[in-house]
């Protein structure tokens, strides 16, 4: 097997915090829809696993700071 060569994915799942949110949906249900689809070898699956934990992550916590920023605009009025 050889090693793979960077692909705008492998990009991506580096700088995760770099996407917006959208983007980082948008990847986190490419990631769901290929395990379920059409699943790769283990440690590319297992790859796979992880970019999508961490986009999860970073979702939620953006979601996070939304409600709290909508939370203090609210209580601000």
């Amino acid at each position: 097997m050889s090693d793979p060569s960077p692909t705008e994915d492998n990009v991506q799942a580096e700088n995760v915090e770099d996407l917006s949110f959208e983007d980082a949906l948008e990847r986190l249900e490419s990631i769901v829809e290929t395990l379920e689809d059409d699943p790769p070898a283990l440690d590319e699956s297992l790859n796979a696993y992880e970019e999508g934990v961490s986009l999860a992550k970073s979702c939620l916590e953006r979601l996070n700071e939304a409600e709290q920023r909508i939370s203090e605009l609210d209580v601000d009025e």
